[in-house]
C-alpha cells in the first residue's frame, strides 16, 4: 500500500506514521510539507492508494487542492486533515470530490477505523455532521438515479439486494476495487456517504427492485 500524507506540521506527519503502519504494516508512506510538494510525489508515484491532505497548509487554496488531486488521480480517496469541523466546510469538502474528512482532534483507534471505512470505497465525515438533521445538498437533478451510468445503476442494484464488493466482484467478474471506484462515484452522483444511505436514496427515488440486466 502507498500512502500520501501531506502536511504542514512535522509533528502531525510523524505522529500519522504510526497508525497508517497499522493498516498496512509493509506500507510505503510518502510526505510533503505543502501541496505543490504532495502534487509532485502523487504524480511521480506508480502506485497510490490513499491520500491524506491537511487542509490549511501552504497551496491548498481552500479545497482547489483537492479537486487538483482529485482530476489528476481519479481513482485515488483524498481525504481531508483539518483542526476545525464547520458543516458547511465539510459538506463543501464532500462536493470537491474528498472522500473522508478527519478532525485532527481524533482518536488513534477511530483514525484507523475512519481511513479503513475509505479504503472500502465508503466516506468518512465526522460524527456531529451526521448527527446534524439538515440535508446535505448536492448539485444533482430531482431524480439522482438520473446521473448513473448503467454499471454504476447495476452495481448499486446489487447493492441494494444485500451484496458485499467481493460478492458484486464476482458477479460482473470484475476485481473488487473496481467495484469500490463505482461505489464511490454512486454516492458522489446520489449524494451519499455510505452504503446504508444509497440505499435508502434510491429506495426514495423510484428504484425498480427488479434484478439489474
Amino acid at each position: 500500500m502507498h500512502i500520501l500524507v501531506a502536511d504542514d506540521h512535522n509533528l502531525i506527519r510523524d505522529g500519522l506514521k504510526p497508525f497508517l503502519y497499522e493498516l498496512d504494516h509493509e506500507a510505503t508512506i510518502l510526505d510533503a510539507a505543502n501541496f505543490d510538494d504532495a502534487f509532485a510525489m502523487a504524480n511521480a508515484s506508480e502506485s497510490l492508494d490513499l491520500v491524506l491532505l491537511d487542509l490549511k497548509m501552504p497551496g491548498m487554496n481552500g479545497l482547489q487542492g483537492v479537486e487538483r488531486m482529485r482530476r489528476a488521480h481519479p481513482n485515488v480517496p483524498v481525504v481531508i486533515l483539518s483542526g476545525h469541523v464547520e458543516r458547511d466546510e465539510v459538506l463543501a469538502a464532500v462536493k470537491a470530490g474528498a472522500a473522508g474528512y478527519i478532525p485532527k482532534t481524533i482518536s488513534g483507534t477511530a483514525l484507523i477505523n475512519a481511513l479503513k471505512l475509505v479504503l472500502e470505497g465508503e466516506s468518512y465525515l465526522p460524527s456531529s455532521i451526521l448527527l446534524d438533521n439538515t440535508p446535505i445538498e448536492r448539485k444533482i437533478p430531482t431524480s439522482p438515479l438520473a446521473t448513473l451510468s448503467a454499471r454504476e445503476r447495476e452495481i448499486l442494484g446489487y447493492l441494494i439486494e444485500g451484496m458485499t464488493n467481493k460478492e458484486i466482484a464476482r458477479r460482473l467478474d470484475l476485481q473488487e476495487i473496481t467495484i469500490k471506484i463505482h461505489l464511490r462515484n454512486v454516492y458522489r452522483k446520489i449524494g451519499a456517504i455510505n452504503r446504508a444511505q444509497a440505499v435508502r436514496i434510491a429506495m426514495t427515488s423510484g428504484w425498480q427492485t427488479s434484478t439489474p440486466s
